[in-house]
């Protein structure tokens, strides 16, 4: 390649290149594009799949809530049949108590009816 110019800012002349030379240029150029548009893609796919990982640890994290929300729910709905339960034992056995002894009706101890 022989370059004449005509000038400081003249236009230069380029001897014709060889075609072997312009197949190797042209390859080149493909494979430059072939790596640029693979690495673009690649890049992509690591957005998308840090997306994807973060929207999965969100929805463990959600899951996670709920399950320990309805475990806590079940185990207060239990607790509170329990209380209930045995806030109805201890009534019963209160009033049992105080209709043996009958200390509702009168301050005297009553002796049972068969007694007398």
């Amino acid at each position: 390649m022989s370059i004449s110019s005509r000038g400081p800012y003249g236009y230069s002349k380029m001897e014709q290149e060889d075609p072997e030379e312009a197949s190797h240029r042209r390859a080149q150029f493909l494979i430059y594009k072939a790596l640029e548009r693979a690495d673009c893609e690649s890049a992509q796919a690591r957005r998308l799949s840090f997306l994807r990982i973060r929207f999965c640890r969100l929805k463990m994290r959600v899951g996670k809530r709920l399950k320990r929300m309805r475990k806590g729910m079940l185990l207060t709905l239990s607790q509170s049949r329990v209380g209930a339960y045995k806030q109805k034992i201890v009534k019963q056995i209160k009033r049992s108590c105080l209709r043996l002894f009958r200390l509702g009706e009168s301050t005297k101890p009553s002796i049972p009816h068969l007694l007398i």
